[in-house]
């Protein structure tokens, strides 16, 4: 068995094919047990777990010995790592991804529910009270994408005349966004032309995509007279900065988080991180994938196509309307992170999202 990856696999790398591989495929149930209890506990303590520890364990009626073996064949099987001579073990990425696939507990992670309170919120306002409160939540990393241009359409065009030389275009996109841009002209501008381009634009870009040529063909149709082609010319910015801002647009929180004074943490990986960061379109790029999951989306350590994540896990979903996915949701932590909560969150959370959008798009 490869990464984990399977047919009937809820939490899937999706093909990643990095980490090592569990050579057996399946374990015994009492391996399992003991896989579990040391991922539950180093999860809980970052400490390496011994022998001792997991046979003063209620549930464990095996002796100190036979828990040695069997944390042994574990480590064999490339699940469990011994960071010292003397000192207990640890998971390997392949001991989580063994976790995650297996051993997780499927109706905890169902019955999770969360909170956005994003009744009544713009779009971007709610993308940022999502990606807050996930953080928070779980006081890890935690990023939102916004609906790319792709899945964006125009859905109004406003042409209003503030003044006689100054006049406001306003637009709103099938996802909520409003755009807003105040031109000024050198001579006063015609009421009845004005009232013309709010009609005009809206009768050429309605349901149009963002960034298309189609749509900025459209602003500039040699058809036009002289004058209405001009002056639609210069209001075509305002589709230019909605474009570019579709583009590019990312919530992140909780970054700082990842300093807590319980994780080990390398300087250099973190600051590879900040780098990722900073650098939008690469992460975009990475949480781009999660997209075309229908279930939540985990890649575990090296499972990452980010060098800047392959010592930390990713957990993402995806959320939208019935036929369309529009971002995603999505928690960046160190390996040694509580799954079954994090994915539940993550994966109510992008329920929610998917509410709020669906709400936004019935009554725009």
């Amino acid at each position: 068995m490869g990464t984990g990856s399977r047919p009937d696999c809820t939490f899937c790398a999706h093909g990643a094919g990095r980490i090592a591989t569990y050579t057996s495929g399946m374990l015994t149930p009492r391996q399992e047990l003991l896989l579990r209890r040391v991922v539950d506990s180093y999860s809980s303590t970052g400490q390496p777990v011994g022998s001792k520890m997991l046979a003063a364990a209620d549930d464990i009626t095996y002796g100190p010995s036979t828990i040695r073996n069997e944390l042994a064949v574990l480590e064999e099987q490339g699940l469990l790592a011994h960071p010292h001579t003397s000192a207990g073990r640890v998971p390997t990425d392949s001991g989580y991804r063994y976790f995650v696939d297996k051993l997780l507990p499927a109706d905890p992670v169902q019955r999770r529910t969360v909170e956005l309170s994003l009744v009544r919120r713009e779009v971007d306002d709610a993308m940022r009270v999502a990606t807050e409160t996930l953080s928070q939540l779980t006081n890890l990393l935690a990023i939102v994408s916004a609906p790319s241009i792709q899945t964006t359409t125009v859905r109004h065009v406003e042409v209003l005349l503030l003044q006689p030389q100054m006049l406001m275009v306003v637009v709103i996109t099938s996802t909520g966004g409003v755009s807003k841009r105040v031109f000024t002209f050198e001579r006063a501008v015609d009421a009845g032309l004005a009232d013309w381009a709010g009609s005009y634009l809206n009768e050429q870009l309605v349901g149009r995509p963002l960034g298309t040529r189609t749509l900025r063909g459209r602003l500039t149709d040699p058809a036009l007279p002289a004058t209405e082609r001009a002056f639609v010319e210069n209001l075509a910015p305002v589709f230019t900065q909605l474009e570019e801002s579709a583009e590019s647009t990312l919530y992140f929180d909780g970054a700082h988080r990842l300093f807590a004074e319980d994780r080990p943490v390398d300087v250099h990986e973190l600051h590879e991180l900040m780098e990722v960061l900073e650098r939008r379109a690469l992460l975009l790029g990475a949480l781009q994938r999660a997209l075309s999951s229908r279930e939540v989306y985990v890649r575990i350590g090296a499972e990452n196509d980010l060098p800047a994540l392959r010592s930390m896990s990713m957990v993402a979903a995806n959320y939208g309307l019935a036929a369309r996915n529009l971002g995603s949701v999505s928690i960046i932590g160190p390996t040694r992170m509580d799954y079954g909560s994090i994915i539940g969150t993550v994966r109510a959370a992008a329920g929610e999202l998917s509410r709020f959008v669906e709400d936004v798009w019935d009554s725009a």
